[in-house]
């Protein structure tokens, strides 16, 4: 069989369908995974002892296990304990969220503890209470150092919306597929797969480059 380019063209707007369910997944999902990163991390530098041993049980289960099995355990498990059924899209979003705030709160943690505690200790001694400290004085300067780590992590989340296939959501991989099946032309449909995660996560990258080149720290 010759390779065809020009037989993408018909499959674009289907492609850019899938691209548009990839990317609202990734993003809703990254804001989920980042608010309950940022408690688990804080939980994880900062509680007392329940609060930590309950962030940690948390980040080793989810960093321990795939995420494909997470999605799945959501879609089929889940109905099965607990009687609540979820549909795909919000299965995958769901286990964007679990799955990438495991790993955020790491991130989180490792950059509240990087610190100098004498920035802190300076806040205390103005009379602030230790939330202000943490919101107010350290937290900025933690968010500086959190942006290199979190474009990776927002990188590979992006990617894993891939591994949403097995639970049938219409995401960019899912599409390729079905458009494959039913022409197999495969070098032609993964290659355009393949190029419109590349331009997504190039985005996403430039993206991060310029928030962190606004942010540097001098």
């Amino acid at each position: 069989m010759e390779i065809d380019w020009s037989i993408i063209v018909g499959f674009i707007p289907e492609l850019i369908n899938g691209a548009k369910v990839t990317v609202i997944i990734t993003l809703s999902g990254l804001i989920g995974g980042m608010i309950l990163g940022t408690i688990a991390g804080l939980m994880r530098a900062y509680g007392n002892k329940l609060l930590n041993s309950i962030a940690f049980a948390y980040i080793e289960v989810i960093r321990g296990t795939p995420i494909v099995v997470q999605v799945m355990f959501l879609y089929f498990a889940l109905p099965v304990l607990m009687d609540i059924r979820i549909d795909p899209f919000a299965a995958a979003v769901l286990a964007i969220v679990l799955n990438a705030g495991a790993y955020i709160a790491e991130i989180v943690r490792g950059a509240f503890l990087s610190i100098n505690r004498g920035l802190s200790e300076a806040g205390l001694a103005l009379g602030l209470p230790y939330w202000k400290v943490l919101v107010y004085i350290v937290g900025p300067v933690a968010f500086r150092r959190l942006i290199p780590p979190l474009g990776n992590q927002f990188i590979v989340s992006l990617k894993d919306t891939s591994l949403f296939i097995v639970i049938g959501v219409g995401e960019l991989t899912r599409t390729g597929q079905e458009i494959m099946a039913a022409n197999f032309r495969a070098v032609e449909i993964w290659t355009a797969v393949a190029v419109f995660y590349l331009i997504m996560t190039g985005l996403m990258t430039l993206s991060l480059r310029m928030i962190e080149k606004r942010m540097r720290i001098l």
